[in-house]
């Protein structure tokens, strides 16, 4: 039985009661991009990172050309010039078998949140990175760790700590952001609210969706708190 069926099941406005169900499933969409953004955006940014710390010279201009440019420009600008500007190259896209990922709204945004979100994990933990005092590195190499596995095993645990605050503020940061997706015909909440508006014409719905972000957001920041404080507290100790 799917409860969807039964519109009598969400208590409340009429709107809510005929377009509840596509508001859920646009939920879950903005869900499935902002998880899967994220944490493809936090792996390429751990080794963005790395690279920009200790990599040659040209891949840390590379990679801070990178940085500056997506942390720059406003997420919609590239969002489109990633489904409408790359979209205009069907033609390539389809000789090397890649135009079912560019012909899909969803594939874009994804693509477009990860490179953006990258920009931004990255330089937390450079930050993060650099925030390490330099004895615990001679510490390290003073008992026969050579550079990664001091980076690894020394640095990269204390750093995560320092970074924890600004990752999870990064995180509210794309779920707020992910409305944005819905201007390139992609139905997750922001789009299932623009729908239901343009059938029904009633205001509250904007409302109701604004309510729904706030709780989102609000439901893991409380979780990230507590995620911070259980692995802060041998600190809180000291």
């Amino acid at each position: 039985m799917n409860w969807c069926d039964y519109p009598g099941y969400w208590v409340g406005s009429e709107v809510l009661q005929n377009y509840g169900c596509r508001m859920a499933g646009g939920l879950w969409i903005t869900f499935e991009l902002v998880a899967i953004s994220v944490v493809l955006g936090f792996a390429l940014a751990l080794g963005l990172a790395v690279a920009r710390l200790y990599g040659p010279k040209w891949a840390q201009a590379a990679i801070n050309g990178y940085t500056t440019l997506f942390r720059g420009t406003p997420l919609l600008c590239q969002l489109f010039l990633v489904y409408y500007g790359l979209g205009q190259f069907r033609l390539f896209w389809q000789d090397v078998g890649l135009w079912w990922f560019f012909r899909e709204p969803f594939y874009c945004a994804l693509l477009t949140f990860t490179i953006n979100t990258a920009a931004y994990q990255a330089e937390i933990l450079r930050g993060a990175i650099q925030s390490i005092p330099r004895g615990q590195f001679e510490g390290a190499l003073a008992l026969g760790l050579h550079r990664w596995a001091t980076l690894r095993h020394v640095v990269m645990p204390q750093a995560m700590i320092l970074a924890l605050r600004p990752l999870g503020n990064e995180l509210i940061v794309m779920i707020k952001s992910s409305a944005v997706a819905s201007l390139v015909t992609l139905i997750d909440l922001m789009g299932a609210t623009k729908l239901a508006f343009s059938r029904s014409f009633d205001i509250s719905i904007y409302l109701y969706a604004a309510l729904i972000y706030l709780v989102l957001v609000e439901v893991i920041r409380q979780v990230w708190d507590k995620l911070e404080l259980r692995l802060t507290r041998h600190i809180a100790l000291r």
